[in-house]
């Protein structure tokens, strides 16, 4: 089991939330330290991180290459997806999300831990495996008619607000497909059932069979991937996302409704 907390808000930490009370038995991995490359100009704000990388920080959290592993969050899975994401596109297949994260585990009655767990590191091998992520030069040279799914707010897709990244906006051709419509909408979301998950998603595809996904900067695109696999279909993760595409003066940027 892993606690992977994360807040925008600067002045929030997972990993306090972490120590202030987690499942029991869960390691902690942080978003922007365990999970994300070293920030340099390209890849956005959460870069994919190295095989090197990747395997190390499994090892050192005791993740074996044949073990179940849970990731969790109080977001719905909208940072737990990224964990998920990142071990399948190494091969790891034993991976999951706990619907309804800390919230629904604590809500039916399940106790929580304050005392960190040390896990005993092992080896862990990483090899990023062919047609899960995609660079940006390649989502610039997708044919037209291609299907590109933006996983952020709509709010953020259309232009009307951008509050972290360079230029507000969505890459051009690039439908609006909002994380949160993959959640039921009561006090405690959790993921649709796969049929409506799949309902969703084949009215977004139009006959695409593979589309690439992007939100911010890499992590809630994870979320629209995890429903689409839950929905039987599948997807690619443009792994630099929107940070990334609006940092580059030579990229086009779009506004508005589809």
């Amino acid at each position: 089991m892993v606690d992977l907390r994360w807040y925008l808000d600067p002045t929030r930490r997972g990993r306090d939330a972490y120590l202030a009370g987690h499942i029991p038995g869960a390691t902690f991995l942080d978003l922007e330290q365990d999970l994300s490359g070293p920030k340099g100009g390209l890849g956005g704000r959460h870069p994919w991180p190295s095989e090197e990388q990747l395997g190390r920080v499994l090892g050192g959290a005791g993740i074996g290459p044949a073990d179940l592993v849970v990731a969790y969050d109080d977001q719905s899975g909208a940072i737990a997806a990224r964990l998920w994401y990142l071990l399948r596109a190494h091969g790891h297949e034993r991976a999951a999300v706990l619907d309804g994260g800390v919230a629904r585990w604590t809500a039916e009655g399940r106790p929580l831990q304050t005392e960190v767990t040390h896990p005993e590191p092992c080896a862990y091998r990483a090899r990023l495996l062919p047609g899960y992520v995609v660079d940006k030069a390649a989502v610039a040279a997708l044919p037209p008619g291609s299907l590109l799914l933006d996983a952020r707010a709509a709010e953020r897709y259309r232009g009307d607000v951008e509050p972290i990244d360079p230029r507000a906006g969505h890459i051009p051709g690039a439908t609006s497909a909002p994380f949160a419509g993959n959640l039921t909408r009561d006090a405690g979301p959790v993921f649709l059932a796969p049929a409506e998950l799949r309902a969703r998603y084949e009215a977004l595809r139009s006959g695409e069979r593979e589309p690439v996904v992007y939100c911010g900067s890499g992590v809630t695109a994870c979320h629209n991937l995890l429903a689409l696999h839950l929905a039987g279909l599948r997807g690619r993760l443009y792994s630099g996302s929107w940070s990334e595409w609006s940092s580059d003066p030579d990229r086009p940027a779009a506004k508005g409704a589809e």
